[in-house]
């Protein structure tokens, strides 16, 4: 398994070079090597079933890499929860997975009933466990074993476990170490929490270039504060986080170069990237580079990517989402699974070694969302989008993002974007408002830019004028509402549930 085998390498040529640091903790290559094969050797004398998946809990501890590792090298795939997902989601999990083990690095009891199965600390582990030999690397999982499985929000209302494979792993990866100046010994923020793929994106490809995670906490995002005066100390090359997480960061002006001098490549993924957002950056870190991304869980965190040129903010309405890694085809299917022709809209299936076989345990739905293509695993994603003759993808918001609002059918992520242009807009959510289980308007949950408007009418009205030369009038929202913030989940996106709460009270 080329992952572990490089960070084995590394653990041995620079044992000293510190692979990360939280604000607690500080652990080194040769002491993550050391540790994980710890965890491993005490796992492989449970008697667990063979690749049973071990759930490890947490938030951003050294202790979860640790616990990530170990558990793979001893042939069991991890499950990342972290200590912010609620007790009845982490039970359906357990239930779900049929855990038999669970490594708690949280450093608190689990607000859960743990009696049917064997909770462990890696405290536990590493002080009952000592280590004569390295675990033997047969015992590694490998090629279509799962490596680790990440649950996401299912239509029902219970999470669904995405299977990713050491081989759908590895080919993500080789790309991101192959295809981005991300290769060296830099310094990588840790924002996304670990029950987020997201931050697959800066963990592995950090681990196997020799560089260091420098974690980012829920406890520093609630006080910008300590978060400002965290990534004043991080010395960070390399950001990973969604678009909603850098927007809060620019609401304060002392976010810029002098703060993270070093900072050379933001990556960006999971959301829509606003243009409005990228000219701030260009403007605040001029030496640095801007990616977009784009990818399901389903699929291995990311396919596709652009570098994101000031020449490009001019060029188009919205950012392309680029064109797909080297190993990987992007499909545009009509409703009834035919290819749509370059320029139209279709949904978009992806096709490549770092789709997943399925979620666990769940064989219908395994069946609804994954197929082969021509021998390859192909996974519908729901989402809209086109290619142009150039070849670029363009994203155009998720097929089940569609309302019918008094006879009309329009995407709610479109009315967003446009929103957003607004010069008197910083940031943006358009709620649907029912009355008796129907849509009854639209409403604008707005963080406003700066402005000379007395009252909020007035600034309403304004923002309505705007929205008229590029939505009709059935289109714009209703209603309009405006907050100096808006609420991020732990992951970095937007709380579209927290704003409905909003917008009823």
């Amino acid at each position: 398994m080329r992952i572990l085998n490089t960070i084995r390498e590394l653990a041995q040529s620079q044992p000293e070079t510190l692979a990360y640091i939280s604000p607690n903790v500080e652990i080194t290559y040769s002491e993550l090597w050391r540790q994980s094969d710890q965890v491993a050797d005490f796992l492989l004398n449970q008697n667990l079933q063979k690749q049973s998946p071990i759930l490890v809990y947490g938030h951003m501890e050294a202790s979860m890499l640790v616990s990530f590792l170990g558990s793979v090298k001893s042939g069991h795939p991890y499950i990342p929860v972290d200590t912010s997902i609620p007790s009845e989601r982490v039970i359906n999990i357990i239930n779900s997975a049929r855990l038999e083990l669970v490594i708690n690095c949280s450093g608190q009891e689990m607000d859960i009933d743990t009696s049917s199965i064997s909770v462990v600390t890696l405290e536990d582990i590493l002080l009952g466990q000592a280590l004569e030999n390295q675990v033997d690397p047969k015992n590694w999982v490998e090629s279509q074993d799962n490596f680790y499985i990440i649950y996401t929000s299912g239509s029902t209302g219970n999470p669904k476990g995405v299977q990713i494979s050491a081989a759908n792993l590895e080919s993500f990866v080789d790309w991101m170490t192959a295809d981005f100046p991300i290769n060296g010994p830099f310094r990588f923020l840790n924002q996304a929490p670990y029950s987020f793929d997201l931050s697959v994106m800066d963990l592995y490809p950090a681990l196997v270039s020799g560089g260091t995670l420098f974690s980012i906490t829920k406890e520093m995002i609630a006080r910008p504060k300590l978060l400002f005066e965290a990534l004043n100390n991080s010395k960070t090359q390399i950001w990973t986080s969604t678009p909603s997480f850098v927007q809060m960061c620019l609401m304060d002006p002392s976010f810029n170069e002098e703060l993270l001098p070093d900072l050379c490549v933001f990556l960006f993924c999971g959301e829509i990237l606003p243009i409005g957002i990228c000219r701030q950056l260009f403007d605040r870190f001029p030496k640095a580079k801007i990616f977009n991304t784009y990818g399901p869980t389903e699929a291995t965190v990311a396919v596709t990517s652009i570098e994101v040129t000031a020449e490009m903010l001019d060029s188009y309405p919205y950012l392309p989402i680029g064109k797909p890694k080297e190993d990987t085809q992007i499909l545009f299917l009509d409703e009834n699974s035919n290819e749509v022709s370059p320029g139209e809209n279709g949904e978009m299936v992806i096709v490549g070694p770092s789709v997943s076989k399925g979620y666990l345990g769940q064989p219908e739905l395994t069946e609804r969302a994954f197929s082969q293509y021509h021998g390859h695993l192909a996974y519908r994603t729901g989402d809209a989008g086109y290619q142009n003759q150039e070849g670029l993808i363009f994203y155009k918001g998720r097929i089940d993002f569609q309302i019918k609002l008094h006879g009309y059918r329009m995407e709610l992520e479109e009315i967003e974007f446009h929103i957003a242009k607004s010069k008197f807009v910083k940031a943006a959510a358009v709620i649907p408002v029912f009355q008796n289980e129907k849509i009854d308007y639209l409403e604008a949950v707005i963080i406003p830019d700066h402005h000379e408007f007395e009252k909020e009418y007035q600034l309403t009205g304004a923002i309505k004028k705007e929205l008229g030369e590029f939505l009709p009038a059935y289109m714009i929202p209703r209603k309009f509402s405006y907050h100096k913030e808006l609420p991020i989940t732990a992951n970095g996106k937007l709380d579209r549930k927290t704003i409905k709460d909003m917008v009823r009270t």
